[in-house]
């Protein structure tokens, strides 16, 4: 299972309305120019979310997008699945499975206690918690930001590791 750009950008654009205020209005042209995400993508995945019910949409001059929650009550999960659907890593944990080994099958098993946990992660962390300053720093971002640090310092280094 990967995560598409929609879903993706989904929950950037709903970061962006967060950090603007529940009750705030937000031009979709800002969101899309300072997230750099096409707006016309970014309208069919505003469209997902407002029908989701998570915000919604102002018509005319001054009109916008606003959160319909808090960011506190709006979880990564629910703005995944808004956009993406039900979460399945595999064809046998789909809403209709489509599996010949449906009977019997160790690894249906395995494959759902991962995505429990998988589902877990998500449905735990709010936007909220993307905005505190330590969110977005798990061990990929760490290497990730050590390797340019430390390229920085010695540019002899190779552009990928």
């Amino acid at each position: 299972m990967q995560i598409t750009r929609a879903g993706e950008y989904g929950v950037l654009g709903l970061l962006h309305l967060a950090r603007h205020g529940a009750d705030r209005m937000v031009m979709i042209d800002e969101v899309s120019r300072e997230e750099k995400i096409s707006r016309s993508f970014l309208a069919k995945i505003f469209q997902s979310l407002a029908k989701a019910g998570l915000i919604r949409s102002y018509r005319g001059a001054g009109g916008g997008f606003a959160l319909l929650r808090r960011p506190e009550e709006i979880t990564v999960l629910e703005v995944i699945e808004a956009i993406e659907g039900k979460i399945a890593l595999q064809r046998c944990l789909q809403e209709v499975p489509n599996c010949e080994h449906m009977t019997g099958c160790v690894l249906c098993g395995l494959f759902e206690q991962a995505q429990d946990r998988v589902k877990e992660v998500f449905a735990s962390t709010s936007l909220a918690d993307l905005l505190k300053p330590e969110a977005g720093v798990g061990p990929a971002h760490r290497r990730a930001l050590s390797f340019r640090s430390a390229r920085v310092t010695n540019p002899a280094l190779p552009l990928k590791s």
